[in-house]
């Protein structure tokens, strides 16, 4: 019976937040519990374990952190969990047959602008030369040469927006067994692409960037080919890597890597134009919404929580105050500040405080009058992803048309949950701000007059060439004009392991 470790560690950080992030950020699960919270769920690590025990495999679980997207890990907390995912390592190191890594591909800390390379090349001095490694990534992940050279084979997301992390863990568990139980010896050919992209059209059911990944699909239909996957990256993490690229893995042919990623890469770069954010500017955006009859939906994705930003942004409800906006608003926002203020003053009461703009200078604080409707701290479940969401001191306000959820912590808006989790359905307001730039089509689109996608300024703008990039390789596309590109394959193979 092989033995299969996993562990891993996951977040993805915005270089352009300027908050943060800390070890207690992050959920992290050691041992058994990594199996039994999983089991059954939808996530990288639940789609591991269910392959893994069907097929009789002896699961040996040792650490995982998943940290929700934020600014850039403080380096010293960042030391201080590679040093436990390392120890948990070492007790099984010649023990085990393989090992499962759930990353995410898009971590940043304060001093190391590669830490899943850096986590794969100490665990390659623990666990050895010989134990196979297979990773899992988001297709929102960089992957560097350095996880290409110690790790054997990549699986990447196939969804945008995600929806397939157990299918990800099942396929990286399938894989891994493949190496373990028939010996292949994986070959993996990257190309990569000087362009960053954003907006609708990397959708993956409706956008342009779907062909990239059903091409990929079709590849993995051949049973020499063991994985495949076109990564857009995360522009926001500017490191040196960065860009967009398609990966193929296949059982030692080198070529039918080679051709299956250029082949993906060449037929993505005529479309980089289209796969820019098209986006509202953001006094027209209000102005457009005050006219309908809604219900509308704001997207800052500039400001979205789940991308990396801090969540303390206010400059759409800054723009409603101004333009004297007549409907009913719901807005989150991410203020220790404020939402300890509300605490401090109870349910009821009426406060006088600062909005946004104390965690990001971007945004000056709006000066309020609000009444504290109710108060909250308890830790919520998304809608559907396996997320756990700690918000700390929660409050909603209100004042005027205007309903704020405020949180302590920045909290992801991929789907409704922090507003119902607080007794705020956006269907019942005119117009919600939506932290994110993609939700599943049910929670807004779905339902919703017209979501307006708002070019205000922000950690995560889809304006790329406002961020500010200092570290990507450049020339890159669309933060320089004239950008060339000529496939260039990377070949990668640990098979000269005995």
């Amino acid at each position: 019976m092989p033995r299969i470790l996993i562990t891993g560690c996951e977040q993805e950080i915005s270089t352009f937040n300027p908050v943060a992030c800390h070890y207690d950020f992050f959920n992290i699960l050691r041992g058994d519990e990594l199996v039994e919270l999983n089991r059954g769920r939808n996530s990288t690590v639940g789609g591991a374990v269910k392959h893994f025990e069907q097929a009789g495999v002896e699961i040996v679980p040792t650490w995982h952190a998943q940290g929700d997207a934020a600014g850039p890990l403080d380096h010293a907390d960042f030391l201080r969990m590679a040093t436990e995912l390392l120890d948990a390592l070492k007790p099984h190191a010649g023990k085990i047959d393989g090992a499962y890594f759930s990353l995410h591909g898009s971590m940043g800390t304060t001093a190391e602008l590669d830490p899943e390379g850096y986590l794969l090349q100490e665990a390659r001095k623990i666990l050895g030369e010989e134990v196979p490694i297979v990773i899992s990534l988001d297709l929102h992940g960089v992957l560097t040469a350095r996880m290409m050279q110690h790790a054997d084979a990549v699986v990447s997301y196939h969804t945008y927006p995600h929806v397939d992390f157990a299918n990800t863990g099942e396929r990286a568990a399938k894989l891994l067994l493949r190496i373990v139980n028939d010996g292949i010896k994986p070959v993996g050919v990257r190309v990569r692409v000087p362009a960053l992209v954003r907006g609708n059209e990397l959708i993956t059911e409706t956008g342009l960037f779907g062909a990239q990944i059903r091409y990929a699909q079709e590849l993995q239909q051949d049973s020499e080919v063991l994985s495949a996957g076109f990564l857009i990256c995360n522009p926001f993490t500017d490191v040196p890597e960065l860009c967009s690229q398609g990966f193929v893995y296949t059982n030692g042919n080198v070529q039918k890597a080679t051709d299956g990623a250029v082949k993906m890469t060449t037929d993505f770069w005529p479309n980089r134009a289209k796969m820019q954010g098209q986006l509202i500017p953001l006094v027209d955006a209000v102005k457009k919404a005050a006219a309908m009859k809604g219900p509308i939906a704001f997207t800052d994705a500039a400001d979205a929580t789940s991308s990396g930003a801090s969540g303390n942004s206010n400059a759409i409800v800054a723009e409603m105050l101004r333009q004297n906006y007549p409907h009913t608003v719901l807005a989150p926002i991410a203020d220790p500040t404020l939402a300890a203020q509300a605490h401090e003053a109870g349910v009821g009461a009426r406060i006088r405080g600062k909005v946004g703009g104390s965690l990001d200078p971007r945004y000056t604080p709006l000066d309020m009058e609000l009444e504290v409707i109710s108060l909250s701290d308890a830790p919520f479940d998304l809608e559907t992803w396996v997320f756990t969401q700690v918000p700390g001191k929660s409050a909603v306000l209100h004042s005027g048309n205007i309903t704020f959820v405020v949180t302590t912590e920045p909290v992801m808006h991929v789907d409704r949950a922090l507003f119902l989790v607080n007794g705020q359905n956006p269907k019942d307001f005119h117009s919600t701000v939506v932290k994110s730039p993609h939700c599943e089509p049910q929670f807004f689109n779905d339902w919703v007059e017209a979501n307006l996608n708002v070019d205000a300024p922000g950690a995560t703008s889809a304006n790329l060439k406002s961020l500010g990039h200092t570290i990507c390789a450049r020339p890159m596309y669309p933060l320089d004009d004239n950008v060339e590109f000529t496939p260039k394959p990377e070949v990668f193979s640990r098979s000269t392991r005995n």
